[in-house]
């Protein structure tokens, strides 16, 4: 069937909101220019009624200057409608992709708490106390047992320190000395040392020379007087 009629043309997409403001802003862009023309063409106008006496010639000019100073006037005037135009679209633009993000917050937000409720399913909070308080029992237990660990044996717990540092002053008066007192054994004078040296010779102690170190001329003559 496509053969024989053709096939239908594909539909064009709907225009969105920034097609409509690009194509809006392109408008005031062709309108802004038919302004600027039309001010060069009352400049013009303005120099030559300047340059003119009055009479029919300069109040033709004139006119023709009031026509240009109207037709920009609508010029402007639909300028500034297409000026609004694009303001409001830009504005309807912002609201949507506003909505469209809260919208994407809520529904993240939404599958956050089911994700929550879904895990704390698989939680017990009873359980959880449950540890915590074993936890406690164990660390306690743990303390009782350094503490075991660490006691003096043979010692008795009701000690004073002041009774004992009474029973050391009472142990120093049985003794029966005093702190200045000396060891006998330290009393004992120090033994004289014998002398190890002989003593010195009262005489003079001869020096005898010593022979000079022969020299090479008699070292050579020497062999031939003992033969």
């Amino acid at each position: 069937m496509n053969r024989l009629f053709g096939a239908g043309k594909p539909k064009a997409p709907k225009p969105t909101l920034n097609d409509a403001i690009a194509s809006t802003e392109l408008r005031v862009g062709t309108v802004e220019a038919k302004i600027k023309k039309l001010d060069g063409e009352l400049i013009r106008c303005r120099e030559q009624m300047s340059k003119m006496r009055d009479g029919p010639g300069k109040n033709t000019v004139k006119q023709k200057a009031l026509r240009i100073l109207k037709q920009k006037k609508m010029y402007e005037d639909q300028r500034d409608q297409l000026t609004q135009q694009s303001f409001n679209m830009e504005t309807t633009v912002f609201a949507t992709e506003n909505i469209s993000n809260t919208m994407s917050t809520i529904q993240a937000m939404q599958d956050a708490n089911k994700a929550l409720k879904k895990q704390y399913k698989n939680i017990d909070i009873d359980k959880i106390y449950d540890i915590q308080d074993e936890m406690a029992d164990l660390v306690e237990q743990a303390n009782e047992v350094q503490e075991l660990m660490g006691r003096s044996y043979n010692v008795p717990d009701d000690l004073d320190e002041q009774d004992l540092e009474a029973e050391l002053d009472a142990l120093g008066d049985d003794l029966g000395f005093e702190e200045n007192d000396v060891p006998s054994y330290l009393n004992n004078p120090e033994p004289e040392m014998p002398d190890m040296l002989p003593d010195a010779p009262d005489g003079a102690i001869s020096h005898q020379p010593v022979p000079d170190k022969p020299t090479e001329a008699q070292a050579s003559a020497e062999p031939a007087v003992r033969m």
